[in-house]
């Protein structure tokens, strides 16, 4: 055959492959996302999960060891017997783990709004709302891993709950964490600048950790002010600690249980209403644009 006779062979030209799109549920990878940074910023920063032991455990084997002689603690629910004071202020002190957790996960997004980083997140095609309850979730788990490490510290000091009270100890650490985190993100929405935020902490964290049932029984609180006492009622962090109380013990307390509820309900939504970035905090700040 002539080379005449010969056809070239013509290669069809491709077209670039489109890239590959991640498979699954955009939610769920979202959220999956925001949990391992929150995870990985936990663990690259020790010095965060010392610090949130160091706390608890100072009141626990120094505070506590001083004042066991006059503070002990008459029957009441959901103790079934006279117990000592280490034992009555525990749950108090895995709630400071809580509530320290939620101040610092607002604090860090103060910084990431300023730095840029939040506001790459909030303009996300997914809804604002879901993007801040992935971010207190995340926060709420991380602190709950805290608090188990706490219990098992507390474990070899002799503070032991039922076997059963290690599992149903755990939703009222997540309500309990969920509340104080909303509160949290609240207050972030109203601050301008980071420097700010340490100052709100001050006037927050203190008085809500002392005026409460975390470190003293309220009919203690009642015999020496009743004006103390009423002040500790309407503390939101009263019944978070008498949820986590009960549940330590595998019980359930009905009134703290609604309470810290409606006060997760009453801060998440003004959470969300601060980050809305028409009518919120933030539109106001310029800072969630």
């Amino acid at each position: 055959m002539s080379l005449a006779g010969r056809q070239p062979k013509h290669t069809e030209a491709r077209a670039p492959e489109a890239p590959a799109v991640a498979r699954g549920n955009p939610w769920l990878i979202c959220f999956k996302g925001i949990l391992i940074r929150e995870a990985l910023r936990f663990l690259l920063q020790r010095g965060r999960f010392f610090s949130a032991l160091v706390r608890p455990l100072v009141w626990l084997f120094i505070f506590a060891a001083g004042f066991r002689s006059v503070l002990g603690v008459s029957i009441q629910p959901p103790y079934a017997t006279y117990v000592l004071y280490e034992v009555y202020i525990a749950p108090g002190l895995a709630g400071m783990i809580l509530l320290f957790a939620g101040m610092q996960g607002s604090l860090s997004m103060v910084y990431d709004r300023e730095v840029g980083s939040m506001r790459v997140l909030l303009v996300s095609p997914l809804p604002r709302w879901f993007l801040l309850l992935s971010k207190l979730l995340a926060t709420t788990l991380v602190a709950c891993i805290q608090v188990y490490v706490f219990l098992a510290i507390a474990w070899f000091w002799d503070i032991k709950g039922p076997a059963l009270g290690y599992f149903t100890i755990f939703p009222a650490l997540v309500l309990a964490g969920l509340m104080l985190g909303s509160l949290g993100l609240f207050l972030s929405s109203m601050v301008k600048q980071l420097e700010n935020f340490a100052g709100v902490m001050n006037f927050v964290i203190f008085p809500m950790f002392f005026a409460s049932s975390a470190l003293y029984p309220l009919w203690r609180v009642r015999e020496a002010s009743y004006l103390l006492f009423q002040v500790c009622t309407f503390n939101p962090f009263t019944p978070a600690v008498e949820l986590i109380r009960f549940a330590f013990y595998a019980k359930l307390d009905p009134s703290s249980t609604l309470l810290t509820l409606g006060w997760t309900a009453l801060f998440l939504g003004l959470a969300l209403w601060g980050y809305n970035p028409a009518k919120g905090f933030v539109a106001a700040t310029g800072k969630g644009e």
